[in-house]
């Protein structure tokens, strides 16, 4: 009898997980449909072979104002889509997702990296360019998206499978849906130009006040360098708090985040629902401790390049080892395993491998402030 019940409770909550999976891929296929669509790849050439199953995206983060409403720019202290006409790449990432989905790592480009641009049509289609040396986000604002991958490709030889850009809005609707961020500073925050005050500590930001956050860079005289830090350890606090129970056994904060997802970002023309769906299944198990972020390794941080002015130079040795890793889908870090010891006690105590971390990188588990728990 007991077990019939047992049967009978697990078949209705069985079919209770199929009809909310059924409301939430309903939900989706209305939500995708939305999706803006920009064409990238069509007219790339000379681009890198795809040497693994392993995915890499290149995440722009754009400073449009579109989607804003009135009180939201005034809180933000930033120009109307009229007084910041076009937009430009405040931000780059490159997300790659291993072959076996169970690691990641993001990866900060610097605005200011000194690359060569490929030689390209201008925007308006009538100038023929030459190939030219600049910094990498000039790219974006010559070419769009289609420049901007081909110039990282081209510096890197890795191969993008897919774009997202995600605007100002884009980015506070995904941080409100969430709830809000918890972020730490070990120290003051008054930055004249973001707008942000904020005392040391741990705070949940809403989504403007964390726009200021990541956007910060002018108080702690590290600039570029230290805004790259601050926004790693802010993907690192929105993967925790989307991963956790509390959004993923939620169907409505899940929808909620994909509503704010797609409504507000710009994919390429070749990522469609089933591949959101698919990748969203495959990492649904991946471990905050098996992503990692860090920045491109940098040789010089304050160089100068004659007609681009001040530049950042990447490492010429660890740059190109970081880039072949992920063409070769290796991870970024080495365990080292102990080597045998006559010692029975010296062999207990270090069973455990030694991590080497040559590009220091950070797991998303990690926080300036300690363990942060949702």
């Amino acid at each position: 009898m007991k077990s019939a019940k047992a049967i009978k409770y697990l078949t209705w909550a069985s079919i209770g997980i199929v009809l909310i999976s059924g409301f939430a891929w309903l939900g989706l296929g209305r939500i995708s449909g939305a999706i803006s669509r920009v064409t990238v790849f069509d007219n790339l050439i000379n681009r890198p072979e795809k040497a693994s199953s392993a995915v890499t995206y290149l995440v722009v983060g754009s400073d449009t104002r579109e989607g804003l409403t009135a009180a939201e720019l005034r809180l933000l202290r930033v120009g109307s889509t009229k007084t910041a006409a076009g937009a430009r790449s405040d931000t780059m990432m490159l997300v790659h997702i291993s072959k076996s989905r169970d690691r990641a790592v993001v990866i900060s480009i610097p605005r200011d990296s000194l690359v060569t641009i490929p030689a390209h049509t201008s925007l308006d289609g009538k100038t023929q360019i030459s190939e030219t040396q600049s910094k990498v986000n000039a790219a974006f604002a010559w070419g769009g998206a289609p420049l901007l991958i081909q110039t990282i490709e081209k510096a890197t030889n890795l191969r993008i499978d897919h774009y997202v850009e995600v605007n100002f809005a884009g980015f506070k609707n995904v941080v409100d849906a969430l709830g809000g961020i918890q972020v730490c500073s070990k120290v003051p925050i008054n930055d004249p130009k973001s707008h942000l005050v904020m005392s040391a500590g741990v705070h949940t930001l809403n989504g403007i006040e964390a726009l200021k956050y990541v956007r910060t860079r002018d108080f702690d005289g590290l600039g570029d360098i230290g805004r790259m830090q601050r926004q790693q350890q802010f993907v690192s606090a929105v993967f925790r708090k989307a991963t956790s129970t509390g959004v993923l056994l939620n169907p409505f904060k899940v929808k909620d985040l994909i509503s704010a997802i797609f409504k507000t970002v710009k994919t390429d023309e070749t990522l469609d629902q089933g591949d959101i769906v698919n990748l969203a299944k495959q990492i649904k198990n991946l471990a905050p401790g098996k992503m990692r972020t860090m920045t491109i390794p940098l040789g010089t941080a304050n160089g100068y390049a004659a007609g681009v002015g001040s530049v950042v130079i990447w490492h010429e040795t660890l740059a190109p080892e970081l880039f072949e890793r992920l063409r070769n889908d290796l991870p970024v870090v080495d365990e080292v395993k102990p080597s045998k010891s006559a010692n029975a006690e010296k062999k207990k105590a270090s069973a455990s491998p030694t991590i080497v971390d040559k590009f220091k990188t950070r797991t998303a588990n990690e926080n300036p402030c300690g363990e942060i728990k949702y």
